[in-house]
Order: C-alpha cells, then sequence, then structure tokens
C-alpha cells in the first residue's frame, strides 16, 4: 500500500481540481462554437443577401457636330482610290498596331516575289507564342501558302518564318519594314517585329496604318488573301483549316478586307475595306473594344460612302469559294 503525507494528499488534490476545471472549461469552449456554426448553416437563421443597387451607366457625353460615335481611341476613314481623308479621330495618336503588323509584313513579302519559292522551317522560327500554325524544323511550305497563313489564320510562328527568308533574320525584316513604311509617308511609325506582338518601341498611328493599307490593297495578290473568308493547307497528312479572323466579310456587304489585331496593350484593332458601285473606301481603328471594332468599322465604312455619293448596300455579297492550298 501506497501511503501519501497530508501536505502530499492536499497537492494531489488540488491538481486534481485544476485538471477538473480545465477539462470542464475546454468543454464549454467548445460547446459555446458549436451553436454558432449549426446557426450558420440554418436556413431560417440566415440573413438575406442585400442586392447591390447597380450604378448608373455614365452619360455619354454629346458629340461634335460631324462626330461619329466611335469606341475606339484612334481612327482613320479614307477613300482608297484617291487617298484622301473622309473622317478622322485622333489619327496622329501612337497607338499600337498588334496583328494589323502583317498588312505591311505581307507587303514586303509580295514585293520581293518569287512566291512559289519553298521556305524551308528553322528552329527560330518557331518559337513564338500563338496564334501560331505550328510549323516545324525541316518542313517546306511555298511563300504563297504562307502569306494565306499569315493573314487569314494570323500565325505568328509564320511571320517570323517570312521575316527571316525574306531579309536574314528579324532584326533585318524590321529595318526593311522601317524603310519601307517611310518610302510610303507613314513617318509617325516604328516596328521591331513582323507580328505585331507586344514591344514599346513598335507603334503605329492610324492615319500611317491607313497609308499601309491603301498600297497593300494595290497588289492583287494581297487582296485576293483578305477577302477569302477560308482556305484550307494540307501539311503532311493533317488538313489545317486557316479561317479569316475578320467578322465582316460576313457581316458588311462589299468587304473586301483587311486585318484584325489584339493584344492587351493594343486592345482591339481592325484595318477593313469595303468596295460599292466601284468605290472603295478603308477604315482603321486602334485601341477599340470587341464590339467597337465591328461596329465602329461599319459606322467609318457607312460614313464614307455616304460622303462619296453611294448609297447602303442592302444584301451582303457571296462568300468566295473555300480555297484549298497545297503545302510542299
Amino acid at each position: 500500500m501506497v501511503k501519501f503525507s497530508a501536505n502530499k494528499t492536499v497537492i494531489l488534490l488540488s491538481a486534481v481540481a485544476l485538471f477538473s476545471a480545465g477539462a470542464v472549461g475546454a468543454t464549454k469552449k467548445k460547446a459555446s462554437s458549436k451553436p454558432a456554426s449549426t446557426k450558420s448553416t440554418k436556413k431560417t437563421a440566415s440573413k438575406p443577401v442585400a442586392k447591390t443597387t447597380p450604378k448608373p451607366s455614365p452619360t455619354p457625353r454629346p458629340l461634335a457636330p460631324g462626330e461619329l460615335p466611335l469606341a475606339a481611341r484612334a481612327a482613320v476613314l479614307l477613300d482608297a482610290k484617291t487617298g484622301d481623308i473622309l473622317y478622322a479621330k485622333n489619327p496622329d495618336e501612337l497607338e499600337y498596331p498588334a496583328s494589323a503588323t502583317k498588312i505591311l509584313t505581307a507587303l514586303l513579302v509580295i514585293e520581293e516575289g518569287e512566291l512559289e519559292k519553298k521556305v524551308t522551317i528553322q528552329l527560330e522560327d518557331t518559337k513564338v507564342e500563338p496564334s501560331a500554325l505550328y510549323v516545324a524544323p525541316g518542313e517546306e511550305y511555298v511563300r504563297k501558302d504562307l502569306l494565306f497563313a499569315l493573314l487569314l489564320k494570323s500565325a505568328n510562328d509564320v511571320a517570323l518564318t517570312l521575316a527571316r527568308d525574306n531579309a536574314g533574320s528579324v532584326e533585318a525584316f524590321a529595318e526593311k519594314m522601317n524603310r519601307r513604311a517611310e518610302e510610303l509617308g507613314a513617318l509617325d511609325s516604328h516596328f521591331t517585329n513582323p507580328h505585331g506582338l507586344h514591344d514599346p518601341h513598335h507603334f503605329t498611328t492610324a492615319r500611317d496604318l491607313a497609308v499601309i493599307a491603301r498600297v497593300a490593297m494595290q497588289q492583287p495578290l494581297f487582296r485576293e488573301i483578305v477577302a477569302t473568308p477560308e482556305a484550307g493547307l494540307t501539311r503532311g497528312d493533317e488538313w489545317v483549316v486557316l479561317r479569316n479572323h475578320n467578322k465582316l466579310l460576313w457581316r458588311l456587304p462589299g468587304c473586301t478586307g483587311v486585318k484584325t489585331g489584339f493584344t492587351r496593350a493594343a486592345q482591339q484593332v481592325l484595318v477593313s475595306s469595303a468596295t460599292r458601285a466601284d468605290r472603295e473606301a478603308i477604315s482603321v481603328v486602334l485601341h477599340s473594344d470587341k464590339a467597337g471594332i465591328w461596329a465602329d468599322s461599319k459606322t467609318l465604312l457607312d460614313h464614307g460612302f455616304a460622303k462619296l455619293g453611294v448609297p447602303n448596300a442592302e444584301t451582303s455579297p457571296a462568300a468566295p469559294a473555300v480555297q484549298e492550298l497545297i503545302g510542299r
């Protein structure tokens, strides 16, 4: 039998008392949190969520006399025949062109000629983010076929391929872009690459881009490509559909091209053209929104034809047939 002294007995009893009190306290603490949790799960106890009153849309500022309601930050409309400006909004403000850059890229390649020449893909051509045709090193394509992929699918790897094939390197091609832009009178632009992916030193203006597009549209092959809604490209055993990103080909009667663009910095970009009654107008919208590039462009082109004395068309043009290209 174990014996305890009086002092030891007191100490033992005190310890037991403290342990019991702690256990009770812990039980009470646990119990006190449970009702709150249960209450929060009961439908009857939950409070209805207050609906946020939507803020009223800001009242659009009144348009100045002759001003068009455009979402674009900068825009230009010109007569393709004469080059005369029919409407302008911030025409000389520096903006990013995004993939509309490829208009100038295609123009340089077409002007170089030998469009049936084969081009062999190199590894450096593939090191670019989408959109892309996903060409592989060693594959061979004809320049003309690559132009369809460049302008319809907006393939950035194809832009690198054509630039290297044309000038030996992207840097050398950018120099050619800047020289040609200056020759055309696009004096406020500067290009650093053939695809338009963001570079703070790669910029243009609505006026400059309209000037470049007007010259490009004088090239028959360029006109053919940008007016094509869809083409097919054979790549080995694979059939690749090249669908034009320009929705105005389906939405706007008489639309003849030309090129869309988007980056986060540039926002939505569209260079477009249309022909009615043997007159053609070209519009450029820069830094617009997703809906704005279509609405802005239609507004501009309709306005242009009205100024040229051409009535609005009421029927949509028949879409050109799907073209089949042969990748080699």
